[in-house]
């Protein structure tokens, strides 16, 4: 057979005139196969002529897995739906889908990489703004995603591109994205400044 575990089908469910999304998650020695349906319907035991591979989604997997990795900002379809929402590849499962930590705190498992989309800009942006942002910065940060800035404290790089914020009310908030971080101005550059003045004066100056 030219299935295989992982593949992005469409299906009839339950043997109906119907084809839904969905992705084999295993097949059997007998021809048929279990499907995980996008809608997290799962059905077992289907046979072929009941399933159709979606032949231009399987040809561009292995251009899309090349870019989607873990830690990966991303924008992806919630379950499915046809709105875009900003999160993080959280992990790659290895088998066409991913899991995602959403911004406003959602998380999702086995997301199919059509769902998805890569901010393309990211990752140039990403290496400037990292190198900024260190533990100890004062900042302020837009509090699970929401559009109003709050100051607090970075406590914890993750090396991912996200960080662990203290608020200064006390709430903690961890991997937020760098996006949602802004620096407060020379907070963290002015301790370094007179150090590097003073490396500079000379006896008699």
């Amino acid at each position: 057979s030219l299935l295989q575990v992982g593949d992005t089908i469409e299906a009839r469910y339950r043997g109906r005139s119907r084809y839904y999304p969905g992705r084999i998650s295993r097949v059997h020695a007998d021809g048929t196969y279990d499907i995980d349906y996008d809608d997290g319907e799962k059905e077992r035991g289907v046979v072929e002529e009941y399933i159709k591979v979606k032949n231009d989604l399987r040809s561009k997997s292995p251009s899309r897995s090349a870019q989607l990795c873990e830690g990966d900002k991303i924008e992806a379809r919630y379950r499915g739906r046809s709105k875009y929402y900003p999160g993080r590849i959280a992990r790659d499962r290895r088998d066409g889908t991913f899991d995602i930590d959403y911004d406003d705190g959602e998380k999702e498992t086995r997301v199919l990489e059509e769902y998805i989309r890569v901010i393309d800009d990211e990752p140039v942006r990403s290496p400037r703004r990292g190198n900024k942002l260190r533990e100890g910065d004062k900042v302020e940060v837009r509090y699970r995603g929401n559009s109003k800035y709050y100051s607090g404290q970075i406590i914890r790089d993750r090396g991912d591109g996200t960080y662990d914020i203290e608020y200064d009310d006390g709430d903690r908030e961890q991997r937020v994205v760098e996006d949602f971080i802004k620096p407060l101005g020379g907070s963290s550059s002015r301790p370094g400044t007179p150090r590097v003045s003073t490396s500079l004066l000379q006896v008699g100056d």
